[in-house]
């Protein structure tokens, strides 16, 4: 029998998960810790979202059991290995959003049927919503400035239905003081902001560290008619919507406006030219929505990156794997590869899909 008020905690070794684990505590569940390994650099450094020492100490500061689980094979296969291929394709990938999906939420619940726990639990700043019609989804969290929805829209019923996010309603002030009053060694615990795997210097270093076969090789800036405007470093050292780093003066202020691996060039522009009204997504997940048929349009509010605003939009279906969102007004360089994510007027994910180039 599967026990309801047993909960497994992913722990980070950072301070939301702490406090997660010592909320649910306090509400009388009987919590387990759990680290993930997702990477380890061949220094022996974990990455950023897996710091076992920490999350030890924390689950012995509260008195619950606490495991570490293996994931580096998994994680390289679904996360590290296609994010080296998206650059390599000239796309801009979101890493936490398939990790999320395939890895942290995977085996956790793999963890927690093992042990009959009935819950896992995250320091997600998100809200799980059981809707009206049943499905599950997940509600920005009141704190807006630390909303995390964006990076969970892949989630899928099955994992959200056995899901738990105990810090919906704090905001970081608020969660560090918590841990603080928990005598939590944490509770002062800087911020990871940057991709938990990249450990020192840029996305780009890591990709050419990490390559076995050759990366692209210098070539083209351009403009939108083809002419040659100078030379580029390599596709993998941009994205789309990039103004700062290209080593380029033009005389005003330019933009990668689209990236082509075919012929190996950088298409520049200015900040009008990456100002765009429509997209097209691909690879789909539904939350709140079951689906979109065709020749129905809903209206939503759309980001097109974590930290963009949610603007408004009508969302239809192309065919069976694509939808198309046109914008109200248009959005600046949406890159390839990055995660269009629908929300409702409840601010509650309708759903998401990945950029199309």
């Amino acid at each position: 029998m599967i026990g309801i008020t047993r909960v497994v905690v992913g722990l980070s070794g950072g301070v939301d998960s702490a406090a997660s684990a010592y909320l649910l505590k306090k509400q009388g569940y009987q919590v387990i810790g759990v680290t993930l390994r997702t990477w380890q650099a061949e220094s022996g450094a974990y990455s950023r979202c897996c710091d076992i020492d920490d999350a030890r100490r924390t689950a012995m500061q509260l008195e619950i059991p606490f495991y570490n689980i293996n994931c580096l094979p998994e994680f390289k296969k679904h996360v590290t290995e296609p994010f080296i291929q998206a650059y390599l394709s000239g796309q801009t990938p979101n890493p936490c959003v398939w990790c999320n999906r395939t890895i942290k939420w995977d085996r956790l619940l793999d963890f927690a049927d093992d042990i009959n726990a009935g819950f896992v639990a995250t320091g997600h700043y998100a809200k799980v919503v059981k809707t009206d019609s049943g499905r599950y989804t997940v509600q920005m969290a009141s704190s807006a400035n630390k909303d995390q929805t964006y990076m969970l829209y892949r989630l899928s019923q099955e994992q959200l239905a056995r899901t738990i996010m105990p810090l919906s309603g704090y905001s970081k002030d608020e969660v560090r003081h918590m841990a603080s009053e928990a005598g939590l060694d944490v509770a002062s615990k800087k911020d990871s902001q940057e991709i938990c795997f990249v450990l020192n210097g840029g996305y780009a270093d890591y990709i050419d560290q990490n390559t076995d076969g050759p990366l692209p090789p210098p070539g083209s800036f351009v403009d939108e008619d083809g002419n040659v405007l100078g030379q580029h470093k390599g596709i993998v050292n941009y994205t789309v919507g990039q103004r700062k780093g290209l080593g380029i003066a033009l005389g005003y202020p330019a933009y990668v406006k689209r990236i082509d691996p075919e012929n190996n060039t950088v298409v520049l522009g200015d900040e009008a030219s990456v100002m765009m009204d429509h997209i097209v997504c691909g690879d789909l997940n539904f939350m709140a929505l079951e689906d979109i048929k065709e020749g129905e349009t809903v209206r939503a509010d759309v980001k097109i990156r974590y930290h963009h605003p949610a603007v408004p939009a009508s969302i239809s279906r192309l065919d069976a794997g694509r939808l198309s969102v046109v914008f109200d007004s248009p959005v600046k360089a949406p890159a390839p590869g990055q995660s269009a994510v629908f929300y409702d007027s409840d601010k509650m994910v309708l759903g998401g899909g990945i950029i199309l180039p």
